[in-house]
């Protein structure tokens, strides 16, 4: 996302903050206005850059727990703001480790809302669903079998709405074990967020949809296939070949979890071409055979076209990249926009925008 200044003194800041280094006001994010607002009139109320006032309050879980920046107005019939307020389960705060990763995995979390949001996708509570309108919420839980023997009970997926989220993933040493040992080139706690939504997006905007059930089919393969044989066959080295048609390997398992991994994809370029994007970068022509004129973000990420996005994603990754190695680090995006890829992303993109009514 883009990154947003202080309405105070115009200071860039990230997502996450709280006080702004600069000035030292207090800050807050509200996800109605997509700004940051900062508190005023000796603490008292919160306004934006032009000084205009706003009937906002904290999230409840920055009352109780200093653990999110994110406005909730003083009219709204929760405590909670437009992320939180979809936590079903948080982890037990008593364990010395658990708040650390706690909010490690709320901030991943409102990075993946505020992206939500911006896209106009539906966002139902539990307590706000209906007959084919499926709830989203979260159950947060910390497994000490995952330190303490290696091999977590407590397992990331998603089920009837229902996201669940191993707190070992918050760990940097674990997670990177976990990588290594499935054969991932990526993994991160916002990827799993990415990825697990796509799962609930699924059965909240194709499953009970007919005529948008054979349009997924269509791109992605048949779903009754047996999918707890198809993990296990998956797991168990069926000898699947990871081919141009498919984002990572673990797509190619099933289509459902072909779908949840290209959502995801769609996610991480939106998002990423959105920064760069909030910074004005620009780049060079690429030279040699697989020339590309100069690259820009003249558009926005969140309403474009997939060939938008795919046309610049390509140079900007590549930069990224370059970047990365120079400072001895693997790759930012390990990935490869093939035209069948191309094609699922947009499938997704079109999902999203007849979704949010912009088609």
């Amino acid at each position: 996302m883009a990154p947003f200044e202080c309405p105070n003194c115009r200071r860039l800041n990230h997502f996450e903050v709280r006080v702004c280094p600069a000035c030292a006001f207090t800050l807050g994010y509200d996800p109605g206005l997509v700004q940051l607002l900062f508190l005023g009139d000796g603490a008292t109320t919160w306004r934006d850059a032009n000084g205009n006032p706003h009937e906002l309050k904290v999230c409840a879980n920055n009352d109780a727990h200093e653990i999110c920046n994110w406005l909730v107005s003083i009219h709204d019939d929760t405590p909670f703001c437009r992320a939180c307020r979809h936590n079903r389960t948080i982890p037990d705060l008593t364990v010395a480790t658990v708040p650390e990763r706690w909010a490690i995995i709320e901030a991943a979390k409102r990075r993946m809302f505020h992206t939500l949001i911006r896209l106009g996708l539906p966002l139902e509570t539990k307590a706000e669903e209906q007959q084919h309108i499926q709830g989203l919420a979260f159950d947060f839980l910390y497994d000490p079998s995952a330190e303490t023997a290696g091999r977590a009970k407590v397992l990331t997926g998603h089920d009837g709405g229902v996201i669940t989220l191993n707190l070992i993933e918050a760990d940097d040493v674990e997670r990177e074990r976990i990588r290594r040992t499935m054969g991932e080139p990526y993994r991160t706690v916002l990827g799993h967020f990415r990825h697990e939504v796509g799962h609930h997006y699924w059965s909240r905007l194709i499953e009970n949809d007919p005529d948008e059930l054979e349009a997924c089919r269509a791109i992605f393969g048949d779903d009754s296939v047996d999918y707890a044989q198809a993990l296990a066959n998956h797991y168990a080295g069926s000898g699947t070949v990871w081919t141009n048609e498919y984002v990572s390997v673990y797509a190619t398992s099933h289509p459902w979890e072909d779908f949840a991994e290209t959502f995801a994809h769609y996610l991480h370029m939106v998002d990423t071409l959105a920064t760069i994007g909030g910074f004005s970068m620009r780049m060079a022509p690429f030279p040699g055979p697989e020339s590309h004129p100069a690259a820009a973000i003249a558009f926005d990420p969140y309403t474009a076209s997939t060939d938008q996005l795919a046309a610049q994603m390509v140079p900007f990754s590549f930069a990224l990249n370059t970047i990365n190695r120079s400072m001895g680090q693997r790759d930012l995006y390990p990935f490869h926009l093939s035209p069948a890829i191309t094609a699922k992303i947009d499938y997704v993109n079109g999902l999203i925008a007849k979704a949010a009514g912009r088609r």
